[in-house]
């Protein structure tokens, strides 16, 4: 049987921030974060103050950073580990959320393309003088001498 991001081990580890934070390939202010925006749920406290989490904190964590990981924004990851959270659901949810997720990436990957191929246009255009006579600075300078029509990364002819 498939293990879920909210099961329990029966015999239970607790463990501080800093080991979390390796176990799940985070920084122990990235913990701090997920905790204070309630991706990760507050962890309770030792004598000392220090907090102490389970298992299923590192499973937990270990799934926020993956989806970090794959470009899931903040609010997506919370989604899905809503999702998660609830293993009998269909996962129809999740599969919309990828789907329009994979869309984004495609669309970024587009305009990455454009600007790779502009700037290697504008390289393979400069004649190696002085900047005075550089291509790249007259296109930088110049949306117009873009051979690409439109924004690219972003970029956009402003009045």
């Amino acid at each position: 049987m498939k293990e879920h991001l909210s099961d329990q081990p029966a015999q239970e580890r607790h463990i501080g921030i800093g080991e979390l934070a390796r176990e799940s390939g985070c920084k122990p202010e990235t913990v701090r974060y997920y905790e204070q925006i309630g991706l990760l749920p507050s962890a309770p406290r030792n004598e000392g103050n220090q907090r102490r989490y389970t298992t299923a904190a590192i499973r937990r964590l270990t799934f926020i950073r993956h989806a970090r990981d794959f470009g899931f924004s903040v609010e997506a990851v919370r989604e899905l580990l809503e999702m998660a959270d609830h293993p009998a659901m269909p996962c129809q949810e999740v599969d919309t959320l990828a789907k329009r997720h994979l869309a984004e990436v495609e669309a970024r990957l587009a305009r990455l393309t454009a600007v790779r191929d502009e700037l290697k246009r504008m390289i393979n255009q400069c004649a190696g003088g002085s900047v005075g006579q550089c291509h790249i600075i007259d296109v930088l300078s110049d949306h117009r001498l873009c051979h690409q029509a439109g924004p690219h990364g972003g970029a956009e002819i402003i009045g």
